[in-house]
């Protein structure tokens, strides 16, 4: 089943991620609609939060090697 899916970009950077084997520049505090839904995405780790048909990128997973 494919839906739109909405990406928010809540960062204070660009963020990149794959479409269907592209390279797609989501600028800093954009929105961009995908009409045929995550089949096709790869997102890059990174903090998010999912809503229904919303997703949120937040800051990147920084992790801490001690």
């Amino acid at each position: 089943m494919t839906e739109k899916i909405t990406i928010r970009s809540d960062r204070d950077t660009d963020y990149k991620f794959m479409y269907k084997g592209e390279e797609v520049v989501l600028g800093a505090g954009k929105i961009i609609g995908i009409a045929d839904g995550l089949e096709h995405v790869v997102l890059p780790t990174c903090a998010m939060k999912i809503m229904n048909n919303l997703i949120v990128i937040k800051d990147d997973v920084k992790k801490d090697k001690k």
